[in-house]
């Protein structure tokens, strides 16, 4: 992909969206400077939003990660928390779990939800390429029986994309993905759900992320359309390939030699780590800084 600015449209806001279950790395820098480049080019916001509603991974030492990365790297956002103080008083996904219900209610009236005993080891043990299949839908467990999830009911796996350049694909839902988990045993919103909410709630019209959630994207996508929002087909979906570790090994969040915290404190200057994302990448040329990573980056991929 190598466009300028007069090749994009115009977006209004766009988000940098972390799990904080590790220290952030290599590929998680690539893909904010990809997110801050194409947002200052297309006029977005920039949105901090800290994934933290799996309260169980969840880690205040990765949370406070998250801040002291973004600021070492002079990474730019423009709305959200800009501490962890402010994070867990206003923002913490927490505060939207009655959304997250709401959501999660209109589904069950309307009958699109099933209740799901298996457990991952007997999904895996019947299926062990991961396609999840099972009787459950079938038997018609009750939604109050304890410790079950509550999957997706969606007969219909088509769905459309709008791509960063406007153009529109429909392409179909990976059969591992069919009947997507909306509510845990443990009774807390998914990923998938809390993402959809929150995207539209915030309104957010341009999404950029790794490749490696393009099935995410278009589970949401038919997520959307069974909660009767329209609006989540507006927005833009922009997929940037990963940085590996190894041939088919993405990188992992860890306290290695790849993460942020680790080279910060070894003594190692922000343009320092800049210039190893883009060594990592084969990128010749000086990159000493988010805008120059973002750019050179879309100019490799193609």
């Amino acid at each position: 992909m190598n466009q300028t600015s007069t090749q994009y449209q115009n977006f209004h806001k766009t988000r940098i969206a972390p799990t904080p279950s590790g220290f952030l790395h290599f590929g998680n820098i690539l893909s904010f400077a990809v997110t801050a480049f194409i947002a200052r080019e297309t006029g977005a916001r920039i949105l901090l939003r800290i994934d933290d509603i799996d309260r169980l991974r969840t880690n205040q030492e990765y949370v406070q990660d998250i801040f002291d990365t973004l600021n070492f790297l002079q990474i730019p956002w423009d709305e959200g928390p800009r501490n962890t103080d402010e994070f867990e008083d206003r923002y913490s996904q927490v505060h939207r779990i009655s959304q997250y219900n709401k959501a999660i209610e209109n589904l069950r009236v309307n009958g699109l939800l099933y209740a799901c005993n298996c457990s991952r080891k007997q999904l895996h043990e019947h299926n062990p390429v991961g396609i999840h299949h099972c009787n459950c839908r079938e038997h018609q467990i009750p939604l109050s029986t304890e410790n079950v999830n509550w999957r997706l009911i969606a007969d219909n796996n088509q769905v459309s994309v709008k791509k960063l350049s406007g153009e529109v694909i429909k392409t179909d839902l990976p059969a591992e993905m069919h009947n997507v988990i909306i509510r845990k045993k443990d009774g807390m919103p998914s990923y998938q759900l809390t993402s959809v909410v929150d995207d539209l709630f915030l309104g957010i019209d341009l999404v950029i992320r790794g490749e490696d959630l393009w099935t995410s994207t278009l589970v949401q996508h038919q997520l959307a359309t069974a909660l009767g929002e329209d609006k989540f087909s507006k927005i833009a979906f922009y997929h940037h390939p990963l940085l590996m570790e190894a041939p088919g090994k993405k990188l992992s969040k860890s306290a290695g030699a790849t993460s942020i915290r680790y080279l910060r404190q070894s003594g190692h200057s922000a343009a320092g780590v800049y210039k190893a994302i883009a060594d990592t990448m084969g990128i010749n040329g000086p990159v000493i800084n988010w805008k120059e990573l973002g750019e050179a980056a879309l100019r490799a991929i193609k």
